[in-house]
């Protein structure tokens, strides 16, 4: 049964101000930016603002009876109250702002029940893991304005009605919507400057999204093919190079599709995951660890190597890895 929190009520939002926020997938990253943001709503921060969570299962019954509690690397114990939660959005009013951060293999049926929700003007901020969420979002989501997006957070649910984040800037980095380029700067910024959220506005998100991607894939399938935690994948010398073969293949993949990244994206990469807490497990790695029917392989191992051979990119290291992981899960 859904259950209304005693939040204060807004005040009166402007007329270009983004009133109602869904947070679609109350995971590791929904839960740390959509807490954020119910907390600056309750603390009055975020004013003329409600914030709707749609999550699942007992961490939707946590949040329901106690808030989301939220763990940063600078604040423990937060409690961030939504005003409302619940699994399904077909009673909630339309969102300004939608925050996507379900799982890649959700983002299908997500889609479809965003189609039916949304207004034109609805912004969608895809929060998710890959190099190509925009596109399968527009290739379900005709209306509203889809900003390209990626985020540099290491978060996870603790236990239900619990996230906590052990590394990662924190920080939201996007750019126009290539369909409809006006129209959402301004007013992201004003809502994540009130909520105390890092955001970068590019005039070129896709480096960065490849950035990111090159990033999280690489060291996703390493970390899950061995077992291992983000900081001895880096102090490894053979899981290092392994991930660092990766990560070059994916370079070579930007290169021939007109994406050319940092010369030294692969160091800063692994200068990056060396910030993080060395016992760090990445999100694709928890999923194979608890051999459920599904993971994100598919979103870095398999397409790593469908675009490599589409580009004419030989991409063995990759193939070698997720065969691997792959056998490893079926088994």
């Amino acid at each position: 049964m859904n259950e209304l929190f005693s939040s204060p009520r807004p005040q009166a939002p402007g007329p270009d101000a983004l009133r109602i926020i869904w947070v679609y997938g109350v995971g590791g990253v929904g839960g740390y930016f959509g807490g954020r943001i119910a907390h600056a709503i309750g603390e009055g921060t975020l004013a003329g603002a409600e914030v709707f969570f749609i999550a699942r299962g007992r961490h939707l019954e946590e949040i329901q009876k106690h808030g989301l509690i939220l763990n940063t690397s600078d604040e423990t114990g937060i409690v961030c109250r939504p005003h409302h939660a619940m699994d399904r959005v077909d009673d909630l009013p339309a969102p300004d702002l939608c925050l996507l951060c379900v799982k890649s293999y959700d983002l299908p049926d997500v889609t479809q029940a965003l189609t039916l929700r949304i207004k034109d003007d609805t912004i969608i901020l895809p929060l998710l893991n890959g190099v190509d969420i925009y596109e399968r979002v527009r290739a379900v989501v005709e209306r509203g304005i889809v900003v390209p997006a990626c985020v540099y957070v290491g978060t996870h649910i603790e236990k239900p009605g619990v996230v906590t984040q052990k590394g990662g800037d924190g920080v939201i980095l996007c750019g126009a919507d290539p369909q409809r380029p006006g129209g959402a700067r301004d007013l992201l910024t004003r809502v994540f400057g009130d909520a105390g959220i890092r955001f970068e506005w590019h005039d070129d998100p896709y480096r960065a999204i490849w950035e990111k991607y090159l990033f999280i894939a690489s060291f996703g399938l390493v970390t899950a093919l061995s077992g291992k935690p983000l900081g001895m994948v880096v102090s490894d010398d053979g899981l290092r190079t392994l991930a660092r073969g990766i990560m070059q293949e994916i370079v070579d993949i930007a290169a021939r599709r007109g994406i050319l990244l940092a010369e030294d994206v692969i160091d800063i990469s692994i200068a990056r995951a060396a910030d993080f807490p060395f016992e760090t497990r990445t999100s694709y790695q928890r999923d194979v660890e608890t051999k459920g029917d599904r993971n994100e392989g598919d979103l870095f191992g398999g397409t790593i190597i469908r675009m490599g051979s589409a580009a004419g990119v030989a991409t063995p290291i990759t193939k070698s890895v997720y065969e691997t992981i792959q056998r490893s899960v079926i088994r």
